[in-house]
């Protein structure tokens, strides 16, 4: 006898993103549209970086990673998104045993002969308790949503995992043209303006720079996962672009306390613009 497929269900659909879908669709398009306006032409990107706050605060900056892709983005067929555990404390990476994920947009598939690919690597657990609150993928769903047509999913929450266990399944799932690579981060939390946009910029520049080490919790919250796709791009020499550095205090709320907000596009050296 079949079971039902089991689906991972929305946490934070009317708190962080609309659960309306005609309102949700219309915002995030509306998101991407502006930073369209805006990007710079720097080839097709092989990884992304985005934040994953709710939509007014850091759906600005998010749609700036996104709108990057252009019109390329029908050319994608898989997405390997990490994102940090803010809820569910545990040690490594986790799959889930879903076979989808949900959004008020509909459903998202999840590449399950990926996960299973990975099972074997150190670090890596199934961990549906992981998923389940965990905001920092979903958020960037209905963007997928949106842009991309015939996709799939790797969805990995990323616990207490040393930049060598990130770098390893990144490794394992990077695939060819078709595999996006996304890892979800926002920056520094809670400082004043002044602060923030110091700490973040230093952030930026170790990015730029794939020094992973110079990263922490105190600059970004999913420093892990960005950690190992800085050693992977390092070794494969991609070389990375800042798309966009704000924050809260910039996008929609006061400059008393702010989050930082960055976008950055990886490329390979052929093709990134000189422009």
């Amino acid at each position: 006898m079949e079971t039902e497929p089991r689906v991972r269900q929305p946490a934070v659909a009317g708190l962080f993103y609309p659960d309306d879908p005609e309102a949700l669709q219309l915002q995030v398009r509306e998101l991407i549209s502006g930073a369209a306006a805006e990007r710079r032409p720097h080839g097709f990107p092989k990884a992304l970086v985005a934040p994953h706050a709710g939509l007014p605060f850091s759906g600005p900056v998010a749609a700036t990673a996104y709108a990057a892709l252009g019109a390329d983005a029908e050319h994608i067929r898989r997405v390997v998104l990490m994102g940090p555990s803010h809820r569910v404390p545990f040690r490594g990476i986790a799959t889930t045993a879903a076979s989808a994920y949900s959004t008020p947009l509909g459903l998202v598939p999840i590449d399950r002969d990926a996960c299973e690919d990975i099972a074997g690597l150190p670090g890596v657990v199934e961990l549906d308790a992981a998923h389940r609150p965990e905001h920092s993928l979903e958020v960037h769903l209905p963007f997928m949503q949106v842009l991309l047509h015939d996709f799939e999913l790797v969805p990995l929450v990323v616990g207490d995992a040393d930049p060598d266990t990130v770098a390893a399944v990144l490794d394992r799932l990077w695939g060819d043209q078709e595999t996006l690579i996304l890892i979800s981060s926002d920056l520094s939390h809670y400082h004043d303006y002044a602060t923030a946009r110091m700490l973040d910029a230093e952030t930026r520049d170790a990015i730029e720079h794939c020094q992973e080490t110079v990263l922490g919790p105190f600059r970004a919250c999913g420093h892990q996962p960005l950690a190992g796709l800085l050693r992977v791009a390092r070794k494969r020499g991609l070389h990375p672009v800042t798309l966009d550095l704000r924050n809260s205090g910039d996008t929609a709320g006061p400059r008393s306390e702010v989050v930082g907000y960055g976008a950055w596009a990886f490329h390979s050296d052929a093709g990134v613009s000189s422009s």
